[in-house]
């Protein structure tokens, strides 16, 4: 393993991505299979190449991705979460415009838990008068 790899963790609902990024040609490696292998939506792949889109680091670094928990658009996000917190270890001049675009904050929404004697999260049973 080399040693100036920069690791940081991005979280997104349930997901949990740990990032290592290192000096290269843009490969982007997530669960051991290349971005187009490892994610299948277009717009998912959008949204882990937001942050280099952002900060113009687009062909600057490889990204190496192991990413657990939640379903595809959480993981999406977590991985996003994780390549803004490496890019900004990477160099300092990067924290402005993603702390702009919202990259650098958790996003919090969860799944809100069902509750005892209703039907889900906020939905009741239906009221029967007779």
């Amino acid at each position: 393993m080399s040693e100036n790899r920069i690791y940081a963790t991005g979280r997104r609902k349930t997901s949990t991505a740990r990032v290592w990024l290192s000096e290269g040609t843009g490969a982007i490696k997530v669960n051991g299979e290349d971005l187009d292998i490892g994610v299948t939506r277009a717009d998912l792949r959008m949204i882990i190449m937001q942050a280099f889109d952002v900060t113009n680091a687009m062909k600057k670094y490889d990204v190496t991705v192991n990413v657990t928990g939640g379903g595809v658009a959480g993981q999406a996000g977590a991985i996003r979460h994780g390549i803004s917190r490496a890019l900004v270890k990477a160099s300092e001049m990067h924290k402005t415009p993603l702390k702009k675009a919202g990259f650098l904050t958790r996003d919090p929404r969860k799944k809100e838990r069902k509750k005892p004697g209703q039907k889900g999260a906020r939905r009741s049973f239906q009221f029967t008068k007779r």
